[in-house]
């Protein structure tokens, strides 16, 4: 098994990183996430997931741990190949992914390429229990104290929940601008979510 593969990159194109490993170069299909933090001629270090057929053996390289478990989730769900959970993905990285998941927006999935609404309900059907970890809850009942200018409780408790995906302050201030401080919390991360996802 290939846990990892670490080296410089040779190969940077869409869709596909080759890794140096000691004079051996591994081709990993990758996501527009993972792609768009790597150089060329650069080091970098992508966790592997490896697909072994009859007539192929692909690996699917990824920047962090937690994209690659986004990915084996979605290639868990019937109906999702490894093309798709790639699509979904570059949507908007594993942080968009999981978000969606979380809120319910089928929108953010069938935003990506082989996805339709059906595909999108039985993903978020069937992986709302598995991803995030249970950190953040729907209703957003638990929000964490955040330091949050003026905005009401709802703002701050989205703030909590998209600092508990990973997004810094200053991108989570540029995403809730022109949100209505008085909607839902779950309205509100949706609001900053897609913000993110045209950013990107």
């Amino acid at each position: 098994m290939i846990y990892y593969v670490s080296g410089p990159v040779t190969v940077l194109e869409p869709g596909l990183a080759v890794i140096d490993c000691g004079g051996v170069g591994y081709g990993c299909r990758v996501t527009a996430y993972t792609a768009g933090q790597l150089k060329l001629n650069q080091p970098a270090r992508l966790y592997v997931t490896e697909s072994i057929r009859e007539d192929a053996h692909d690996l699917y390289g990824f920047i962090s741990k937690e994209e690659q478990n986004c990915f084996e989730l979605l290639i868990g769900v019937n109906g999702v190949g490894p093309k798709a959970a790639l699509a979904i993905l570059s949507a908007g990285g594993p942080q968009n992914f999981t978000l969606a998941v979380m809120s319910g927006d089928e929108k953010l999935l069938t935003a990506a390429q082989g996805v339709g609404k059906k595909l999108a309900q039985r993903i978020i059907l069937e992986l709302k229990d598995k991803v995030g970890g249970g950190s953040v809850e729907l209703d957003f009942s638990a929000g964490a104290a955040v330091s949050a200018p003026v905005s009401g409780g709802n703002v701050a408790m989205a703030r909590a929940a998209l600092q508990e995906l990973g997004y810094s302050p200053a991108e989570i201030q540029t995403a809730l601008k022109g949100a209505d401080p008085n909607a839902p919390t779950e309205e509100l991360v949706r609001h900053a979510l897609r913000a993110m996802v045209m950013k990107n």
